[in-house]
């Protein structure tokens, strides 16, 4: 006998005090990169968007993932990703400073 489940998770993360640091030219290269993580995790992801403070992904989880774990990473993963990739261009540019930016 086999057991077939299928749970879809909606994950929301915001910006640190709900500020609006996630730019429009920026997100898609962001979403891109959370959807690898997710895809390393074997998840399937279904939708991914989002605004200046906050994103939202619909996920299912694989099995042998547990949600706290794949919160945790997409976290920590995602928080780095935009200090080193979108951040330091935007400090770069001077449009804004790196203290500005407290996502995730």
């Amino acid at each position: 006998m086999s057991t077939y489940t299928q749970i879809i998770y909606q994950i929301i993360f915001s910006t640190k005090n709900r500020e609006q640091t996630l730019a429009a030219n920026t997100r898609h290269e962001l979403f891109k990169y959370i959807s690898g993580i997710l895809a390393n995790y074997k998840c399937h992801l279904y939708q991914i968007n989002g605004v200046e403070d906050h994103i939202h992904i619909l996920t299912h989880l694989h099995p042998s993932i547990a949600l706290s774990d794949l919160v945790k990473d997409i976290k920590l993963a995602s928080t780095k990703f935009i200090k080193e990739k979108i951040c330091s261009g935007i400090s770069r540019a001077g449009k804004m400073g790196t203290e500005h930016l407290r996502i995730l």
